[in-house]
């Protein structure tokens, strides 16, 4: 890694803010996203007996026990859903037949190119093109601009989606380089793109940015990192995963916040709630491109519409629903942050995500978490993992569906409750 502020060892090491053991998971327990497999935390107070005469440790469940304690919870403050996926598929199923939708063949059917055409406007482009996943998405859009201006160096923040999350794809498929700017410890702006000791051809901004509880620039620093960019002639390119919760810190529309960058990826399984898929959004020469390397990609599914259903179904509500999570997220992490022995990261907070970091260890939390699940039904945390601090947890919680009624301080109380841990 060429920033040595934090290495990549160190953050795989030491660092896992969606809890768990590691960020990254071995071949057998890699999540689909490449992100961090399933935790598989004590959810029983089971003891495993210790041959050598050791200290007995709590036995590790199976995943169905974890799962089914999860489930049992009536309110969560992780990410992540609790429902059942037939039910979720039939459900599907039943919206096209109400909406009286055809499926298309290869991407081609009215629906899914009316639904492309939706977001496009949605975003203020000209463009869409469905993805199966937000990481093919960014590949074909780095890899078009690289190809295009002959530059194959892609400017990222340290903590990148790209660098991260995808198994080196950027490099290994498409020969592209990355270039780290800015710190770990704030989102990357027009300075370090100014100040770049290496020729760049494309900037990757994630908005917000995941490991900094979801921070973002303010609207005067975006606006001069997309002007300097502009300047510059580098292609700007969005990692929009969550760009649909960030609509309500800016106070604009999406189309606005859009504006100035050259493409745009959106999820809509973050936060909407899909089963799958993203959205690729640009001008209608780099659409009809991307349309081609979604091909290579082997992306080009003989039917998308299930994929597009699910996401079309849930995109309203969801929007709607975005600015009250957020709402909710700066009551919430207010009266955890009014206890000292909180820290909330960023505070306040920006969007419906953020982060909280104790003193204590992840096992002991783990096990505090899974009783709390017993006794109050509320799941207050994926996991805990291990930070640079000696004797410092973290955990990555969210504001959403998953909240159902329960109210703020309830919720807060319940976390809290993790305290009696240690």
């Amino acid at each position: 890694m060429q920033d040595k502020r934090f290495s990549r060892s160190e953050f795989l090491a030491l660092s896992s803010l969606l809890a768990g053991s590691t960020l990254f998971p071995t071949r057998g327990d890699a999540a689909p996203d490449g992100g961090v497999a399933p935790v598989r935390a004590a959810a029983s107070t089971a003891v495993a007996r210790v041959p050598d005469g050791g200290v007995a440790v709590p036995a590790q469940p199976t995943q169905a026990e974890f799962d089914q304690l999860r489930k049992g919870c009536t309110a969560s403050l992780s990410a992540g859903s609790t429902a059942d996926d037939g039910a979720e598929y039939v459900r599907i199923g039943e919206w096209m037949q109400r909406q009286k939708l055809s499926s298309d063949v290869y991407g081609n059917g009215d629906f899914v190119q009316a639904f492309e055409k939706r977001i496009a406007d949605l975003l203020g482009f000209e463009d869409a093109c469905f993805m199966p996943t937000g990481t093919m998405g960014q590949l074909v859009a780095l890899r078009i601009y690289a190809d295009a201006s002959g530059v194959r160096t892609v400017g990222v923040h340290p903590s990148s989606h790209h660098v991260l999350h995808e198994d080196d794809s950027y490099a290994v498929l498409h020969q592209l380089r990355a270039v780290y700017l800015g710190p770990w410890t704030r989102p990357l702006l027009a300075e370090d793109v100014a100040q770049a000791k290496e020729t760049i051809g494309t900037v990757s901004l994630e908005l917000p940015v995941r490991w900094l509880g979801g921070q973002l620039p303010t609207w005067e620093q975006l606006a001069a990192l997309k002007r300097t960019c502009r300047e510059r002639k580098v292609k700007l390119h969005m990692d929009g995963a969550r760009l649909w919760e960030s609509q309500p810190f800016y106070g604009r529309s999406y189309a606005d916040i859009c504006k100035g960058f050259d493409s745009v990826y959106v999820s809509f399984y973050k936060m909407v709630g899909g089963i799958g898929g993203a959205m690729l959004v640009g001008n209608r020469d780099f659409i009809r491109e991307s349309r081609v390397w979604r091909h290579r990609h082997g992306g080009n599914l003989y039917q998308l519409a299930p994929y597009v259903a699910s996401a079309a179904m849930r995109l309203d509500p969801a929007l709607a629903a975005i600015p009250g999570y957020v709402k909710r997220a700066k009551v919430v992490t207010g009266l955890l942050a009014a206890d000292p022995r909180v820290t909330v990261l960023p505070q306040p907070v920006q969007t419906n995500m953020f982060h909280v970091f104790l003193r204590g260890s992840p096992g002991a939390f783990n096990r505090q978490r899974d009783r709390i699940a017993r006794e109050d039904k509320v799941w207050v945390a994926g996991g805990f993992g291990q930070t640079r601090v000696p004797g410092v947890v973290s955990t990555e919680l969210q504001v959403g569906e998953g909240l159902g009624r329960i109210s703020d301080a309830d919720a807060a109380r319940a976390f809290l409750r993790l305290l009696e841990a240690n």
